[in-house]
């Protein structure tokens, strides 16, 4: 069994799903430090075809918190989310696959589930993406399940495969420095990174702006097609 471990990142780029698509079941990394100005709350898309960073309004943004316990701005949220919604619909209404995109979208930021809890709705996200794209892939996540908290780094990922039973590990390319092959060895587990290709599809005839949120993707392309770009990849 294939096994990925990443914190919840709302919208977040195709290679994201790449990661998704290439194992058996994604843990989802919610009890971990919260890191400002990553990707948890916040991605790109393409505003006057220029790349242009949207981010969920939180509550307090700390170092000290997990993921799973950070609120979104009650106060803030549905101003933020009727500007977002405004920003998309100006700026991606002549997409080819705008109408079916623009309405995940709201299904998304308004479904009641995320308790303005920025995990849930990053993972509502990435729950809500895979099933429009049909990937067959089993989440879990990480504060539920395996009660390892006080183990961090390799060693915690370790022990999540091994509480999983699984035989193989794969990590975003990104992170090649931060695991050693020979330790996964020793505990039988056989440790693999992610590579995207170079990736290319039109934006409406601008020059090309790669990795974008999956939002810009599915704009732009049928299910279908998503499909042929999410295979781009290689496993080393």
């Amino acid at each position: 069994m294939r096994l990925a471990i990443m914190q919840p990142y709302v919208f977040p780029y195709l290679g994201y799903f790449q990661l998704i698509n290439s194992v058996d079941r994604f843990v989802v990394y919610d009890d971990v430090t919260f890191i400002k100005q990553g990707w948890i709350n916040r991605n790109n898309i393409l505003v006057n075809n220029r790349s242009y960073l949207f981010s969920v309004p939180l509550e307090r943004q700390s170092s000290f918190t997990k993921i799973k316990d950070i609120r979104i701005s009650s106060k803030h949220y549905d101003r933020w989310k009727d500007k977002f919604y405004k920003t998309v619909e100006q700026n991606y209404k002549r997409a080819p696959f705008f109408e079916d995109a623009f309405k995940l979208l709201h299904v998304v930021l308004e479904g009641s589930e995320h308790d303005f809890l920025i995990s849930k709705l990053a993972i509502s996200s990435l729950k809500s993406i895979n099933k429009y794209l049909d990937l067959k892939v089993e989440f879990v996540n990480s504060s539920s399940d395996y009660n390892n908290s006080n183990l961090s780094g390799q060693e915690r990922v370790m022990d999540i495969c091994m509480k999983e039973a699984a035989t193989q590990y794969v990590n975003p390319i990104s992170g090649a420095g931060l695991y050693s092959k020979e330790d996964f060895r020793m505990k039988n587990l056989d440790l693999y990174f992610i590579k995207p290709q170079s990736i290319v599809y039109d934006q409406m005839n601008n020059e090309f702006i790669p990795w974008l949120s999956i939002i810009d993707v599915i704009m732009f392309n049928s299910v279908e097609q998503v499909a042929l770009l999410i295979k781009k990849y290689e496993i080393l």
